[in-house]
């Protein structure tokens, strides 16, 4: 009798674990290939060789580049080579990649930047928020951007419990800001296996200097998030479940979700352009290939453009695809004048004219 139950609740654990696995290629589109879609004026850009996993546009076109993001058991093609700021001025008539200097007394040793952000103060300040996982922890770092010395001077570094695993953010003051964490725990082993029963514990989480809440949780894993243009709604990828979820803003800075749109890719960091309102996504069709690096056969790209996301229907058209043979892993994808920038989670980045 002891061995039938033994091997009954054997038999069960393999059956769990086999469902979870099944799931799980079904969240990472195992089996998703694309077709090529192609855009005649485009080039990589030089110095951009290990990742520019998150980009942020300035209103007057300098565009700043996250660079060198490494995590465990994520591939890397410079993996003893820290992360950094990059900048490109988007009028100049070639324009040329440039890394930022920062102030002293900032480690840029073990520098490994995630999701960035910038806000401009009243003042006209601007302010460079950065997801920093130094030596694999968490906080967000924030800058003061100096245009004329082409440099950062770093301000203050956030760590908090509510921010255990932070992954993009949105400043929405000097030093406030929604952030996503795309997990509950902040150990990778519990971080693998929450990923494999897929309990949906991440969330949002906002922060300043008098108040942090979780104001939006439920999420398989909560990733890009932006605003937008009127300031009244925040929109979240969720890329495991390959959803953008929007989100109404209250005066006290609460969120209450209003709709989702459904996609067929994993949905990565999320841009506005700022002469549409249209968002656009920077997408991995194959999250499998993404994880699990063979450069025979690597990671695609996507990237997508959302019209009308709070109509009934939103026109959702691909923007830009590949194979991996030009860009593999595309995580983000910015606008500028008619110029697209679409960077990657850990190869190159993409400059094309539209």
């Amino acid at each position: 009798m002891g061995r039938l139950l033994a091997l009954s609740l054997l038999g069960i654990a393999l059956a769990l674990l086999g469902e979870r696995l099944l799931a799980l290629r079904n969240r990472l589109k195992a089996s998703r290939e694309v077709e090529s879609v192609d855009l005649p004026n485009c080039h990589l850009i030089k110095g951009i060789e290990a990742g520019a996993e998150d980009i942020d546009i300035l209103p007057n076109g300098l565009a700043f580049f996250s660079v060198g993001l490494k995590c465990p058991g994520l591939h890397s093609f410079a993996p003893d080579k820290p992360g950094g700021i990059l900048m490109m001025d988007l009028n100049e008539e070639n324009p040329r990649a440039l890394e930022l200097r920062v102030s002293r007394g900032f480690n840029l040793a073990s520098f490994n930047p995630h999701g960035i952000s910038t806000f401009i103060d009243s003042d006209d300040t601007v302010y460079l928020f950065v997801v920093n996982h130094p030596e694999f922890k968490n906080t967000v770092e924030i800058f003061k951007f100096e245009e004329e010395e082409n440099s950062l001077l770093h301000l203050k570094t956030i760590k908090h419990e509510l921010l255990p695993s932070v992954n993009d953010i949105i400043a929405v003051g000097p030093e406030h800001f929604y952030a996503t964490n795309d997990h509950y725990f902040s150990d990778p082993f519990l971080k693998y296996l929450e990923t494999y029963l897929n309990l949906h514990w991440t969330n949002v989480v906002y922060y300043s200097p008098n108040e942090v809440k979780v104001v939006a949780e439920g999420f398989d894993s909560a990733n890009g998030i932006n605003i937008s243009p009127d300031k009244k709604y925040i929109y979240v990828a969720d890329i495991l479940a390959h959803e953008i979820h929007v989100l109404e803003k209250h005066p006290n800075m609460n969120l209450t979700q209003l709709k989702v749109l459904k996609l067929d890719t994993l949905v990565d960091n999320l841009s506005i352009d700022p002469s549409s309102g249209d968002i656009l996504v920077g997408c991995h069709p194959n999250g499998q290939k993404l994880f699990v690096y063979d450069p025979k056969n690597p990671p695609s790209s996507e990237v997508l453009r959302i019209q009308n996301i709070l109509s009934e229907k939103p026109t959702v058209t691909t923007v830009y695809a590949n194979n991996g043979s030009v860009l593999q892993g595309s995580s983000v994808a910015s606008v500028y004048d008619k110029k697209l920038l679409i960077g990657t989670l850990y190869h190159r980045a993409l400059y094309c004219e539209l």
